[in-house]
């Protein structure tokens, strides 16, 4: 049947364009014939059924019949029957098949009457779009290239290739492009439309309006008609009114100068970055919002006084910007629908314009104060300008020269007076001397007067036009110079008797003077000392006779590659033997000399005495190693004798006799004795060899000065000496080396147990200093002589002086190598009968490790 088969989906049902509306009527046409088809076919099946269930049930009976004693026409029946429900059900599905068939074929009519109002709507949608007034831009994917439909007229100036119309550029405007461009790519990335007017580089304006669809883009440009056009042309106009505007704004913005707008009541509409500023407002609109003025109130109604009369305002104002009082320049520029002012800041200019004046008139005094006299013409050769010297020079009273007589006149007059000499051609020479004014170079004239005078004369023409004279008596540097000759001579013959060579160089490395015996320590010819000769040629003469030759010093600092210009001394010594010592000095004018005396004599008697020096501290030095050696030989046994002494002590090796603990007891006190002196002599070689460090950290005062009184506890008591510890004033802590500060105070405390009287009192004090902390230790002692005082903390020297028993004298020197260590100071202060105090002062931070003095 024709309905039994579905039509294929995108079958076109009509002739016409394949759009996408005739393609979906078209599917739902076939869609309900399918559906009609199938419901017939159920419908047959289900007749088919029936009969077949009504034959079945037929064929039971029969089959149950002879059970039942029926008679054989029954089959008959059932045959019947099965006839009946065939033919039935046949019946029956014809009368539903031709109901579907008259249905589906009122639906196709339906459908076709559809699909004919669709194509004729696509035809006038294209005869729409065909039109030659508009052209449509369709996107429909983002890979795809759009497609075009429609056209623009020819005068539109929109080309008709397809390419050259995508290409915005070619054809509009510059600005119209861009702003299209820009359009277009927010419409299609962030979907927003947009409605412009464009101008064609043929100057035809166009609508173009943009949107976006869930599966189309499309950009539509309309041609205007001639009202259209008028109204678009004044849209595109007034864009750029618009742009300029912002353009004007913006610069106005950028300016430096404060600018402002106001409205026909003279009230701020608009002011810049500068006014904001200047009114110190937080932004340009708080100023218009809080109407902050620039300008005072007697300022702006000067301006509008003005406006009444004249629109444009021109004049210099001051103001106060940021606590100072300024000058500004304002333009003010009024029209009927408000006002426009722009200022300048003069300030600077002002301030030059003074400073220039300021300095003009200090150059006037200036050259007052000169005594050369100076006069100034200009470019009319009329005097502007003379100083107190040139009135003094030619004797003119002041009326004639402020009354700014020219320069010929000027000259005239000197000559009827009688004050400059007669020339031969009076009026040649006056010409050749104003031909300054005409010349480009300087000129220079001398001009002896007849009062004996000699005048230098120096024309000078000015940039702009105008001669400066310059008035130079010479006739006291010319006296002067014939004095100074005289004195070089006698000058001359002075440095020829001298024992020591002198030589004067001038700036360009020549010589300008020398005596004979620069040439006699040198060894130099006549003729190589000469003056004019470069010191260049000097220098390698005399660098042949000595091997260490200081004179390529000499030449930089005398040809100026030296730029420091100081003295220099030094001493050389010749290939012959001869030492001389040499002293170069920079004189005012540039010049250097450069004196040099035979030393040789004292040289040598130098040498013998620092030869013999030498052998002292090399003496000393074998003397020092000689101890050092010997002590880091002791050492070891010391500790073997001393621990075995201590083993010997003990119960358990064994019952020793009175006698025999006496003697082993003597041993080990004498054996830490020496033990104590070989670690202080490995101290002091370990400060002499410069690598002693000290461990630097907070010393507790009272916890140290315990300790040191705990190691000297024996000795005192020996002698009932009583101990006094005075720390009132003393700090808790200080930076040192706890070790080596107590090993100070227990050798300190020792030295006075030693020479302290028997039951005296030894004082130990300790106070605070504003830099750091003090150690002082008291006996009352004999003193100290002044000659034992010199040598107190020389090494090795014991003297007894009073004291009870002789070491090995090493005592004070560690305390004072351990002292300055720190970066601190040790000082003693005794006298006969008057005791000794040992003082010793330490930083309260140390300012690094230092090398102890010997």
């Amino acid at each position: 049947m024709p309905g039994d088969n579905p039509p294929r989906a995108g079958q076109a049902v009509s002739g016409g364009r394949n759009d996408s509306v005739t393609k979906g009527s078209a599917a739902r046409g076939g869609s309900l014939l399918w559906r009609a088809g199938t419901r017939v076919g159920t419908l047959l099946a289900s007749s088919a059924l029936a009969g077949s269930l009504l034959g079945l049930s037929a064929h039971a009976e029969a089959a149950a019949a002879p059970k039942a004693g029926l008679s054989v026409g029954t089959v008959e029946v059932m045959q019947l029957a099965m006839f009946v429900g065939v033919m039935g059900a046949a019946l029956v599905s014809a009368i539903f098949l031709i109901r579907e068939r008259a249905r589906t074929s009122a639906q196709n009519v339906e459908l076709r009457a559809r699909l004919a109002d669709v194509n004729v709507a696509l035809q006038r949608s294209e005869a729409l779009l065909n039109l030659r007034d508009q052209r449509v831009v369709v996107w429909t994917s983002e890979n795809k290239k759009p497609e075009l439909v429609g056209t623009l007229p020819v005068e539109s100036g929109a080309p008709e290739d397809r390419a050259a119309f995508l290409a915005f550029g070619r054809w509009l405007m510059p600005r119209s492009a861009a702003a299209l461009e820009n359009a277009v790519a927010a419409l299609r990335e962030k979907a927003k439309p947009f409605d412009l007017v464009i101008e064609s580089q043929v100057g035809a304006p166009l609508e173009v309006h943009g949107r976006k669809s869930a599966a189309h883009v499309l950009v539509r440009f309309v041609s205007l008609s001639e009202t259209q056009r008028s109204e678009a042309r004044l849209k595109i106009e007034n864009q750029r009114l618009a742009a300029d505007y912002d353009t004007l704004i913006g610069l106005l913005d950028a300016l430096g100068m404060p600018s402002w707008l106001r409205t026909a009541d003279g009230r701020l509409k608009w002011v810049n970055r500068a006014y904001a500023e200047a009114v110190e407002a937080e932004n340009a609109e708080a100023a218009v919002r809080d109407a902050k003025e620039f300008l005072g109130g007697q300022a702006r109604d000067a301006i509008a006084a003005q406006h009444k009369s004249h629109p444009v305002f021109e004049q210099a104002l001051s103001t106060v910007i940021e606590g100072d009082r300024r000058m500004f320049a304002v333009t003010d520029f009024a029209s009927a629908d408000g006002s426009a002012g722009l200022a300048c800041d003069t300030s600077a200019i002002e301030t030059i314009r003074s400073e220039y004046e300021r300095t003009v008139r200090s150059h006037a005094d200036t050259l007052d104060q000169l005594n050369t006299a100076v006069a100034i013409f200009d470019t009319d050769e009329k005097l502007r300008f003379f100083n107190q010297a040139f009135q003094k020079l030619w004797g003119l009273d002041s009326g004639f020269l402020h009354s700014a007589p020219d320069n010929a006149l000027l000259l005239d007059r000197l000559r009827s007076e009688g004050k400059i000499a007669e020339q031969p051609e009076w009026r040649r020479w006056k010409e050749s001397l104003l031909g300054a004014y005409r010349a480009v170079e300087s000129q220079e004239h001398w001009w002896h007067l007849p009062d004996g005078k000699t005048i230098r004369v120096v024309a000078n023409p000015q940039p702009k036009g105008g001669v400066t004279w310059v008035f130079e008596n010479l006739t006291e540097k010319m006296d002067l110079e014939s004095r100074y000759q005289t004195a070089v001579r006698v000058q001359g013959e002075t440095l020829d008797n001298l024992a020591e060579g002198v030589a004067v160089f001038g700036p360009d490395g020549r010589l300008r003077l020398s005596n004979p015996a620069f040439a006699v320590l040198w060894g130099l010819d006549a003729d190589a000392a000469k003056p004019n000769v470069h010191v260049s040629s000097i220098r390698d003469l005399c660098d042949r006779r000595a091997a260490d030759s200081p004179w390529g010093g000499f030449v930089a600092a005398i040809t100026g590659f030296d730029d420091e210009r100081r003295d220099r001394h030094g001493q050389t010594e010749l290939n012959n033997g001869t030492v001389l010592r040499y002293a170069m000095i920079p004189l005012p004018n540039g010049q250097v000399m450069m004196t040099f005396v035979d030393v040789t004599d004292s040289v040598n008697v130098e040498r013998a005495l620092k030869d013999k020096n030498e052998a002292l501290e090399k003496s000393d030095q074998l003397k020092n190693e000689f101890v050092q050696h010997v002590s880091y030989e002791l050492r070891s046994p010391l500790t073997n004798i001393i621990g075995f002494t201590e083993l010997l002590s003990l119960p358990s090796t064994g019952p020793l006799s009175q006698k025999q603990r006496e003697y082993v007891d003597h041993v080990g006190s004498s054996s830490s004795v020496l033990l104590t002196i070989v670690n202080d002599i490995l101290d002091l070689a370990t400060v002499d060899a410069g690598i002693m460090q000290l461990d630097i950290s907070e010393v507790h005062v009272d916890r140290t000065i315990a300790a040191a009184a705990e190691l000297v506890a024996d000795r005192l008591e020996e002698h009932a000496i009583r101990l006094k510890v005075d720390a009132a004033t003393a700090p808790k802590t200080f930076h040192g080396d706890e070790i080596r500060i107590r090993q100070i105070l227990y050798n300190l405390l020792s030295n006075a147990a030693n020479y302290a009287p028997e039951a005296s009192t030894v004082t130990l004090a300790c106070r605070s200093l504003a830099e750091g902390v003090e150690f002082s230790v008291h006996d009352d002692g004999p003193g100290m002589p002044p000659d034992v005082l010199d040598s107190v903390f020389r090494r090795f020297e014991p003297r007894t002086n009073g004291g009870r028993r002789r070491g090995a004298g090493l005592g004070l020197s560690i305390v004072k190598s351990f002292v300055e260590l720190h970066g601190g100071s040790v000082r003693i202060e005794t006298g006969k009968d008057k005791g000794t105090t040992v003082i010793c002062a330490f930083p309260d931070t140390p300012s690094g490790i230092r090398a102890a003095a010997e």
